[in-house]
């Protein structure tokens, strides 16, 4: 088993981004490229953080295969759509794939004990194995995490803190031997899953609708707990917004020094993680991120 490059984390965050990202959308559908584009806005004018920027890798075949059928790459293709929510966007298959691949460069520098936030679209982790759901195509999370056990980097554990359950991401990891995944999410919603834990491996922490934001603190501190003592050598996080308490697709409570305090508990882990944009649909997603990095980078 190789051990992390290192313990400790630098200052900076690198920011992971292409223009793929704004290449793709349709009318009213809540999943726009404003959500990066007016991102990369705010955090290029912005002077409080030392940002860098890349971009991302392009991801092998094994890599993707990993986590996915042949037969979702192929469906990938079709210009059928896969639900009201997924549409079948002309070449999606090519965006999903930008999207894995800044995921996997987001792991990339995480082993090199350099901090990463993957600020791409589409989102991932309602991706199962065969099928596309929920606005995601590929499930990035699981791509990395995947290929971070390949490479025996170690117990490999993923913090999703979506407002939505991560069914992809459990599907996809569910038992496997030292990987773990810890979600905090509302429940009754979307998708319908993560009511209970799953397996030996897949812990859920659920928030029932029109909870406080006291009530959601709570539940994320519990998670953040039992990340910690499984004592993972590598996090993943699924970073979504949309516990926002205004944001259009819920009814969460959380506010933007919530976030700033999640990016400031995952950096006192003291372990080497990475982040990937998931859900936050509101007006204020900019800020919510930004909130979150200055979290991380200690601020």
């Amino acid at each position: 088993m190789t051990a992390p490059a290192v313990s400790c984390l630098n200052d900076s965050v690198t920011i992971i981004t292409d223009a793929r990202c704004h290449g793709y959308s349709r009318f009213g559908h809540p999943e726009r490229p404003a959500r990066v584009s007016k991102t990369v806005e705010l955090l290029k004018k912005q002077t409080e953080l030392a940002l860098d920027w890349t971009a991302p890798l392009r991801p092998s075949e094994a890599s993707i295969l990993r986590a996915h059928s042949p037969q979702l790459l192929k469906r990938l293709k079709d210009p059928t759509d896969f639900d009201a929510d997924t549409p079948a966007y002309e070449n999606i298959s090519d965006y999903a794939r930008a999207s894995a691949g800044a995921a996997l460069k987001a792991l990339e520098l995480a082993r090199a004990g350099r901090m990463a936030f993957s600020l791409a679209r589409p989102p991932g982790h309602h991706a199962t194995r065969d099928n596309a759901m929920g606005f995601c195509y590929l499930n990035n999370a699981a791509i990395a995490v995947l290929e971070a056990a390949d490479a025996a980097h170690g117990r490999v554990a993923v913090f999703d803190f979506d407002v939505h359950h991560g069914n992809g991401t459990e599907a996809i990891l569910l038992n496997r031997d030292r990987i773990a995944l810890f979600s905090v999410h509302q429940f009754p919603a979307y998708p319908g899953t993560g009511a209970a834990n799953a397996g030996a491996n897949c812990f859920n922490y659920t928030v029932a609708p029109g909870s406080s934001r006291q009530a959601y603190r709570a539940g994320l501190s519990r998670a953040l707990e039992d990340l910690k003592n499984f004592r993972p050598d590598l996090v993943a996080v699924s970073a979504g917004f949309d516990a926002y308490v205004r944001d259009p697709l819920a009814s969460g409570a959380l506010l933007a020094d919530d976030f700033h305090w999640l990016g400031q508990s995952l950096r006192a882990l003291n372990v080497p993680f990475f982040s990937l944009l998931e859900g936050g649909y509101s007006r204020e997603l900019p800020e919510l991120i930004f909130a979150y990095l200055k979290g991380v980078e200690g601020k």
